[in-house]
């Protein structure tokens, strides 16, 4: 589908094709859109599926993800024992990898994502009792 989008005076002919967009044309004149192309459905991004309910903070400490990146590695399970420094999660992100660890001593609570799950900063990794 083509779309025109005016992003600071100028607008933009993009072409979106199998969640890839293209711009085809950059004009500095506003141009005549059809209606239909100004109210033309915008398909809801993917979502993953929903992470097993978080644990309540009351009851253990939340890992977060510090960026958005790729899980390539888990290196813990629901009950295991770390000890603070200790790799939890590696994270992709920007093509390095990035460890996640321990800020303390702790028992693992929940593992509350999964190998090869997208995430964004701020989403659950690992609950720490």
């Amino acid at each position: 589908m083509k779309y025109v989008v005016t992003l600071n005076g100028k607008n933009y002919e993009v072409e979106v094709e199998r969640g890839e967009a293209t711009v085809l044309n950059i004009t500095d004149a506003p141009t005549a859109v059809p209606a239909s192309v100004i109210s033309a459905p915008v398909a809801p991004p993917a979502t993953a599926a929903p992470a097993a309910a978080p644990i309540s903070p009351a009851a253990g400490e939340s890992i977060l993800s510090p960026m958005p990146g790729t899980i390539l590695d888990i290196k813990v399970t629901a009950g295991q024992t770390v000890k603070r420094g200790q790799v939890l999660v590696v994270l992709e992100a920007m093509k390095m990898e990035n460890d996640i660890v321990a800020p303390r001593d702790a028992v693992v609570a929940q593992v509350a994502t999964t190998k090869g799950a997208s995430v964004n900063t701020g989403d659950l990794l690992v609950v720490l009792s």
